[in-house]
């Protein structure tokens, strides 16, 4: 049987990536030198690389850059290990404590992704690792978008902006209002949103997992809005949600800093 045969222009695509991040932008020009294409083409394939959000054109030199999307291409790659040791415990522990499912999800591409979630008999739609969370219509993703780099921020609103199947409504909000309901998710530390899960109101409640300046992951519960108030939940889960993401950053860089040493060789006596 013959082999499936490459597709030419996702090739053509992977190899200006790797040109680019090879260094700190480059022109039209020389990304065609280095892949060894002409100069038409390179320049269809750079724009179609910005039209995804992974590339962009500075004005101020017109050298294409990589964007911090093409970071998303790695995520769940290396790092199931301290998702199934480390949260995975942790949140288990939390779900006996609230009684309510807690999930933990990190950004894949435009939307986060559930990684591992709690059980519960009290969970209105239950959520299997995979499953994908929307950013803007959900607790999860305003706190992400909330607490990630602001270049990466406008970027992921840019292309959900453009996005055709992005059906929640803040898509097509002022980018201004946004930007304002981001900024006092920021500032009071959690993000909190409603929506209708089988004819029942669901509510979720989000913290950030943090290293240091660095967001790893969103912790959340999800509870039944007509079941618990949102001041009761604030009040019950919120201290508890921040002790469990305080829990599993320092957890992350204990973890972190044990593998470097192992990976260190020991010195000759």
């Amino acid at each position: 049987m013959e082999s499936t045969r490459p597709i030419r222009a996702l090739m053509r695509g992977l190899d200006a990536l790797t040109a680019l991040n090879m260094r700190d932008g480059a022109t039209v020009s020389e990304v065609a030198h280095e892949i060894r294409l002409p100069r038409t083409t390179v320049y269809r394939i750079l724009e179609t690389l910005c039209s995804a959000g992974y590339v962009f054109r500075d004005a101020g030199d017109d050298r294409y850059r990589l964007t911090i999307l093409v970071r998303a291409l790695s995520s769940g790659f290396d790092d199931d290990a301290w998702v199934g040791q480390i949260a995975r415990p942790l949140i288990e522990e939390l779900g006996r404590e609230t009684v309510w499912p807690v999930s933990i999800a990190t950004l894949l591409g435009t939307a986060m992704i559930v990684r591992e979630t709690s059980s519960s008999p009290l969970a209105i739609e239950r959520y299997s690792a995979g499953y994908r969370v929307p950013l803007l219509a959900t607790a999860t993703g305003r706190v992400y978008l909330s607490y990630c780099p602001a270049a990466q921020r406008e970027t992921l609103i840019d292309i959900l902006a453009r996005s055709a199947k992005e059906e929640d409504r803040l898509a097509r909000a002022a980018r201004a209002d946004l930007q304002r309901m981001l900024a006092e998710v920021k500032a009071q530390g959690y993000a909190a949103a409603s929506r209708t899960r089988r004819l029942v109101e669901e509510t979720g409640l989000s913290v950030p997992v943090m290293l240091g300046e660095r967001i790893l992951a969103c912790l959340t519960v999800r509870y039944a809005a007509s079941a618990v108030p949102l001041k009761t939940a604030l009040e019950r889960f919120l201290p508890r949600l921040k002790q469990c993401a305080a829990k599993i950053s320092a957890a992350f860089v204990q973890q972190q800093a044990e593998a470097q040493q192992k990976s260190v060789p020991e010195r000759a006596a």
